[in-house]
């Protein structure tokens, strides 16, 4: 049974997640990644002054960070138009003729998941995104001939959760690369404290922090647990969201205070009750769990990795001993010793 769906902590997008009036409408309004926006202003700014078309970027990074929204916002502030699509939806070249032809002068393309571009359409993009000209063969057999179409100088923005699947002649063709990272607990704060005034529900301070602590440094699911919580203050007849009602929601939904939920645990508790902890496979933790090993590698382990609950080994798997007591066993003497053997024995 595939779990991955229904999961609440899911950084996949919902149709419940695409709530506009949350969504940011300028870079001055979005919250975290400092770095990353301080960076667009200038290039935006500058392609402005000089009335051209921005360089065409790359956001890369795991679901549920903003990568979509980033996207919009550049539309807006370059003041041209936005077209949207993804990598799975564009089968075959003149699926991506006809995107490209109705492009105005600078205006802005998102291709989301682009790693999973067709290759056929991604020999077509090479010369749009460098010369700007569609070089398509038409017709067939004897009667084939190539034309060539001039396109408007536009901008493409493409998103990514798999660098490593691109093909470096598609990677190095944009000039502009972001990386997004995991947002802080006081950035998530900020976002659920918009949220909740813009959904009209009192939030007391310590219950933004709850709700923030649990959301997996990602905004996408902060805005799914607040809208959660607002049901249970709702039911509750609360005034406002305090700590309390915060954790009695998410402990109900069985999200814990570090965010791991029913499927994060099964994890943690499958390496440490049959495998002593690790090092343990991928492949034998996905066959237990029953979950595809992609899943498990993109949706669970990132942000166990980042908050130092499991280490990746050439052997396997290895819990550190913060998971041993997350789970509230005591770990074994080795525990923090483990990553350091696994790299002697063969000595």
């Amino acid at each position: 049974m595939n779990d991955e769906a229904d999961r609440l902590i899911s950084p996949d997008k919902r149709g419940e997640d695409l709530d506009a009036a949350l969504r940011p409408q300028t870079l001055d309004d979005f919250t975290g990644q400092a770095e990353a926006r301080a960076n667009l202003k200038v290039f935006i700014e500058a392609a402005k002054r000089r009335s051209e078309a921005l360089d065409h970027v790359l956001f890369v990074g795991p679901p549920g960070l903003g990568k979509t929204t980033l996207a919009q916002i550049m539309a807006k502030e370059l003041g041209v138009n936005f077209r949207s699509t993804s990598g799975p939806v564009i089968a075959k070249a003149g699926d991506l003729a006809a995107l490209l032809t109705n492009l105005e002068e600078r205006d802005v393309l998102f291709i989301d998941e682009i790693h999973r571009l067709n290759p056929a359409v991604e020999e077509i993009l090479y010369p749009a995104m460098e010369d700007f000209q569609l070089d398509l063969i038409i017709g067939e057999g004897p009667a084939a001939r190539s034309v060539k179409i001039d396109l408007s100088k536009f901008t493409l923005v493409a998103a990514t959760t798999r660098l490593g699947l691109l093909t470096t002649p598609l990677r190095d063709r944009f000039g502009i690369p972001v990386r997004l990272n995991f947002y802080t607990v006081e950035e998530l704060e900020l976002i659920i404290r918009r949220g909740a005034r813009l959904m009209g529900l009192g939030m007391s301070d310590d219950g933004a922090r709850e709700i923030a602590r649990r959301a997996r440094g990602t905004p996408r699911i902060a805005g799914r647990l607040l809208r959660r919580v607002r049901d249970f203050a709702e039911v509750a007849d609360a005034t406002e969201v305090s700590r309390a009602i915060a954790d009695e929601a998410l402990t109900r939904l069985e999200v814990d205070h570090m965010g791991l939920d029913q499927l994060d645990r099964r994890y943690l508790n499958m390496i440490c009750q049959h495998f002593g902890g690790g090092p343990v496979g991928i492949e034998t933790i996905a066959a237990g769990l029953s979950e595809p090993r992609d899943a498990i590698e993109d949706i669970i382990e990132p942000y166990m990795i980042q908050q130092g609950l499991i280490q990746r080994t050439p052997r396997g798997r290895v819990m550190t001993a913060t998971a041993w007591k997350h789970l509230g066993l005591t770990p074994p003497k080795d525990a923090d010793l483990t990553q350091f053997r696994l790299f002697d024995e063969g000595e």
